[in-house]
């Protein structure tokens, strides 16, 4: 008769050889030291843009912004992230505590997650997936999860009210934002990242996305900036409407994680904009590329351009991500925030018949050109 423990051990064993999991210790430290990186950089990312945002925000309204804390106030968004964590955490006493907790949570966890499939690089990524933009868009989809959580567990009607406009926003435009990526994937041939980004390298600045796909573009960007909850699409948490919405009875860091994620979530949409719509890390201009290459090779010196290389790729990936973000900001000091009913009809009646009738174009396109 066989052994309980030893016949779970062994379907065990047998289930990490066939998902091929690290088991040695080097590998596991290596995997380990990738996500200690990739959660600095990313918590780093968030704080420069709370800076950047302010400092935007200070110049279209013709302010200074953060000057104290720090040179030029860098470390305003550390500050605040230090006395969110010093607050007191207040839980509703008849709310879900779990529900309650757990919202939060739900919501920055998922976009931390999407990172995996973002390459910075030719070989700057950490996890070069098949399936990459559908993957940021499957993991994005548990965040309405969160915000239901969150409204439904602080046993609050105003909260709850919010959570429900917050779950139907991010759901309206997820739809339109799904049938954008297969026009990008017929013109590329995959769904990966890395794939997209090369295959808009042959042309140079010519070859990009963005004027081989203009309208799935503007489908795009709309519906990555509703998502986030960006003006003019803030409904979900417009103070002055719907007392703060979901995030009504949180404080401390509980509060600073929703604001946390949506900063993620625009530092994650960037990003995606820059690889699938603007070649990524390749720079705009191929011929300079190949006279940079030619004088290198015949100087003796590219091997230490070749070592250059990962910096300039992610330079050049986070200086497009920055137009977006620039882009974004901008958006919210010049245009005026859209009623609930036009937001609704523009995610249901005018951008899910764009979406799909573009990437119905491309294909039509791509089977002329393979006939």
């Amino acid at each position: 008769m066989i052994n309980g423990t030893e016949f779970c051990r062994k379907r065990l064993v047998h289930l990490l050889d066939e998902l091929r999991i690290a088991t040695t210790f080097s590998e596991s430290i290596w995997i380990f030291a990738y996500t200690l990186i990739l959660v600095l950089g990313v918590t780093i990312g968030v704080s420069v843009i709370a800076w950047l945002e302010r400092k935007v925000s200070a110049g279209v309204q013709q302010r200074i912004g953060p000057e104290y804390a720090g040179p030029l106030g860098i470390l305003q968004s550390l500050a605040d992230g230090i006395k969110l964590l010093l607050k007191e955490d207040i839980v509703p006493a008849k709310s879900n505590a779990w529900l309650f907790a757990a919202g939060p949570a739900v919501v920055v966890t998922p976009v931390f997650i999407t990172y995996l499939v973002i390459p910075f690089g030719q070989h700057i990524i950490l996890s070069d997936s098949g399936i990459g933009v559908f993957f940021w868009i499957a993991i994005s989809s548990i965040v309405p999860l969160g915000l239901l959580m969150a409204g439904y567990g602080s046993n609050n009607k105003y909260s709850f009210l919010g959570g429900l406009r917050a779950a139907a926003q991010s759901i309206s435009y997820e739809i339109p934002l799904a049938p954008c990526v297969p026009s990008i994937s017929l013109l590329s041939g995959s769904l990966s990242t890395v794939d997209i980004v090369e295959t808009q390298s042959k042309y140079g600045f010519f070859g990009w996305n963005l004027w081989r796909q203009p309208i799935g573009f503007i489908a795009f960007f709309i519906s990555s900036l509703a998502e986030c909850e960006r003006l003019p699409f803030d409904l979900p948490e417009a103070e002055e409407e719907l007392v703060a919405g979901y995030q009504t009875e949180y404080s401390g860091i509980k509060f600073g994680l929703f604001y946390v994620g949506s900063h993620l979530n625009l530092l994650v949409s960037s990003p995606f904009v820059a690889v699938l719509y603007s070649g990524g890390w390749n720079s705009s201009i191929p011929f300079v590329e190949n006279i940079v290459q030619n004088v290198s090779t015949s100087s003796g010196i590219y091997e230490s351009l070749d070592t250059l290389r990962p910096v300039v790729e992610i330079a050049t990936t986070l200086s497009k991500s920055y137009l977006y973000l620039f882009i974004s900001i901008l958006t919210r000091w010049t245009l005026p925030r859209v009623r609930m009913d036009q937001l609704l009809d523009l995610g249901w009646k005018f951008l899910p018949p764009i979406a799909p009738g573009n990437s119905l174009l491309t294909a039509s396109f791509r089977i002329l050109l393979i006939s």
